[in-house]
């Protein structure tokens, strides 16, 4: 008996090590515009059944509701500053407080947790197959009242608020952002190198990398290997012994159908695998920035799912997924505001809000 009641005590003290147990690094996978809709459409084409996908099995899944400061229907400017900053802003807003007025009047800056953790001495990272000043990757490190700002935003990597600013940076983009850019007085082929980037023109040129470089931004356009490119980030993020933050989007909405369903199928199977790699150490989160009005309305077994689905080609208001696993990811549950996700985020890693 004593030993059963041993054994069920260093059980629990496993359990509640785990439950208790700090992220060393956070990597926050964003599907933009990947409803449940989506992602059970995603399921059937790419595996023929429901409840396929791996983010549909991650031991951890809640519903967030997505919507904005002023609107139920949110975009991805006010979806993705929620979850980034843990505070709720206007469409069109990146990272500034409901004080704002989209294209005329700044808000206060809302401080990200990829700020956090650069100001904590973290590697950062984003990966994304927008481009890489739109809204999503912008609300991580950029701060201004109108999203289409492209030349602003990403010229507010040249001047940090925190540490040293996002280490590696790798997505499309890169005609507007030089263009935009130039209108502004800034060569970025002459100021990144100044501030220790090495800019690249393809995620394969990300191999020639010095064994010991720690920061590379490549800014290409057109369609590239996102799994590769999130190998290329944690390899480089890896390198930084306090950890880091990787956020790798997925633009799954369009009313290209085939293209939506096969960017989420190919975005599951990229967490899939980094989750087996990092999960002992690493949050892995799933989430959706908004929904979109992709339907399956009909339709017998076994039809082909791309002859059925109905695209409205807008945002919608319902919840989405979210969904997780390693340290941290058990705070995941039930219907949560988007706002909730950066603060599972900040305790994963120990952190407080304006601590």
């Amino acid at each position: 008996m004593r030993r059963i009641l041993l054994a069920l005590l260093l059980a629990v003290c496993a359990f509640a090590q785990g439950r208790n147990q700090r992220a060393k690094n956070v990597i926050l996978f964003l599907g933009d515009g990947t409803g449940p809709s989506t992602v059970n459409a995603a399921s059937i084409q790419g595996y023929g059944e429901p409840r396929s996908l791996y983010i549909q099995n991650m031991p951890n899944i809640g519903l967030s509701e997505t919507s904005s400061a002023s609107s139920w229907v949110s975009d991805s400017a006010a979806g993705m500053t929620a979850i980034v900053t843990g505070k709720k802003t206007h469409n069109g807003v990146i990272s500034q407080s409901s004080t704002a007025v989209r294209k005329e009047k700044d808000g206060e800056p809302l401080k990200t947790i990829l700020e956090y953790a650069e100001e904590r001495g973290l590697a950062t990272g984003l990966v994304s197959n927008s481009a890489m000043a739109d809204a999503t990757p912008a609300a991580c490190y950029a701060h201004v009242n109108d999203r289409a700002k492209f030349g602003e935003i990403f010229a507010q990597l040249l001047k940090p608020r925190f540490g040293d600013g996002v280490d590696v940076i790798i997505g499309p983009g890169r005609a507007r952002i030089v263009k935009e850019t130039a209108l502004l007085g800034l060569d970025l082929s002459a100021e990144l190198p100044k501030s220790n980037y090495a800019f690249l023109e393809s995620v394969d040129a990300l191999s020639g990398l010095d064994a010991k470089a720690s920061r590379a931004i490549s800014l290409f356009d057109g369609e590239f290997d996102l799994s590769a490119a999130v190998d290329h980030a944690i390899r480089i993020l890896s390198r930084s012994p306090k950890g880091f933050f990787l956020m790798v989007e997925s633009n799954n909405h369009s009313k290209d159908v085939k293209q939506t369903l096969d960017r989420t199928v190919a975005m599951d199977r990229i967490i899939r695998r980094i989750a087996e790699a990092f999960k002992k150490d690493s949050l892995i989160l799933f989430t959706a920035d908004h929904s979109f009005d992709l339907r399956l309305p009909r339709g017998a077994k076994g039809s082909d799912i791309l002859a059925l689905v109905k695209v409205e080609g807008s945002h919608s208001a319902e919840e989405v997924l979210v969904a997780a696993t390693g340290p941290g990811s058990d705070k995941v549950r039930g219907i949560i505001p988007n706002t909730r996700i950066f603060h599972i985020m900040m305790e994963a890693y120990g952190w407080q809000p304006g601590k």
